[in-house]
């Protein structure tokens, strides 16, 4: 399977927007909410996505992560759809919950982790959910509780938010707190959810894009919040993971072409082969496979193992007996 491209690697830190369908709601009671923060921290566990903010509205919810090693599309997947499963079958209604896909902006974690925490925990109080800080302070379906120490959820890192603002505990709170407050009169900040959707750049159109921007020395995309050196990067990765994506998918297509050709002279089934069969000469067939993958076009024995459907000892075991009876 080729890499994941760049822009879905783990570690990287996404601010994620999720909208109802037509602007409908995406839960309606405690209940739903209960159930989408379930999941949530399920899976964010066991992806070992680190979740820093989050703010869970009626319509829509923002999430401040980083990706973790599945990446954030194999999480946001897990995430959403087994939420609307759920969802659809207890208010029995069908179709889809959530609007398109989900947006999802890059973001440059020096320059913006505070600020996004900070956007993301005010979402309540700009709505008039709640009245006030105090009432924020308590509220239990936004990360800002999380932070204070008055709501308990263990898959949010509240201690990494915290850094940000001190070394002690308590001090770090106050001076996080303070720093919310004065964030309440810059009202919404369509600099921190503007942007298009953050997928894999994918395909030569995507590269296409970025070089038409450098020419133009455009050095800012609505899908990345950082400095022009921090989108520069963005653009960099990118490209160099999409040549390599389709060096790899130039070698698949090689490791089938040799594997189709060789099973048609030796009038072998080829999924009989990929399956790790042993009738009559599969075994000698497989063989000629490997040496001509291995030896001829310099393929992984990881690689080849994978496409014959046998283990990467295996592979190696037989190439070895091959090469010393060649020898006796």
């Amino acid at each position: 399977m080729p890499r994941k491209a760049r822009l879905d690697a783990p570690g990287t830190l996404h601010h994620v927007i999720i909208r109802g369908i037509e602007k409908g709601e995406i839960v309606k009671d405690r209940e739903d909410r209960n159930n989408f923060l379930t999941r949530l921290g399920k899976v964010a566990t066991e992806s070992k996505t680190a979740i820093y903010a989050w703010s869970l509205m009626s319509n829509h919810a923002h999430i401040f992560l980083r990706s973790g090693a599945e990446g954030i599309s194999s999480f946001m997947r897990r995430l959403l759809t087994g939420y609307a499963i759920a969802y659809n079958r207890r208010h029995r209604r069908y179709g889809h919950l959530f609007q398109n896909r989900y947006k999802s902006i890059i973001c440059d974690e020096d320059s913006y982790f505070r600020e996004l925490v900070r956007y993301i925990h005010l979402n309540p109080l700009r709505a008039k959910l709640v009245k006030d800080m105090g009432e924020l302070d308590k509220y239990p379906w936004c990360g800002h509780s999380v932070v204070m120490g008055r709501v308990n959820y263990g898959w949010q890192d509240r201690d990494y938010v915290l850094s940000w603002f001190g070394k002690k505990q308590g001090e770090a709170k106050r001076k996080y707190r303070n720093f919310v407050i004065e964030g309440i009169k810059e009202g919404r900040r369509s600099d921190l959810v503007g942007g298009g959707l953050v997928r894999s750049l994918g395909g030569w159109s995507a590269v296409k894009t970025l070089r038409i921007m450098r020419k133009g020395e455009v050095l800012s995309d609505d899908r990345i919040l950082g400095s022009g050196e921090f989108v520069e990067k963005i653009f960099n990765e990118a490209e160099e993971n999409i040549r390599y994506q389709i060096r790899a998918e130039g070698l698949r297509k090689k490791i089938e072409a040799v594997i189709k050709e060789l099973c048609a002279k030796e009038k072998v089934n080829v999924e009989e082969l990929q399956m790790g069969g042993r009738r009559g000469h599969i075994s000698e067939v497989r063989l000629k496979v490997a040496k001509r993958l291995v030896e001829g076009y310099g393929v992984p024995l990881a690689e080849v193992a994978r496409h014959l459907g046998v283990t990467t000892p295996a592979i190696s075991n037989a190439l070895r007996r091959a090469e010393k009876n060649k020898l006796t």
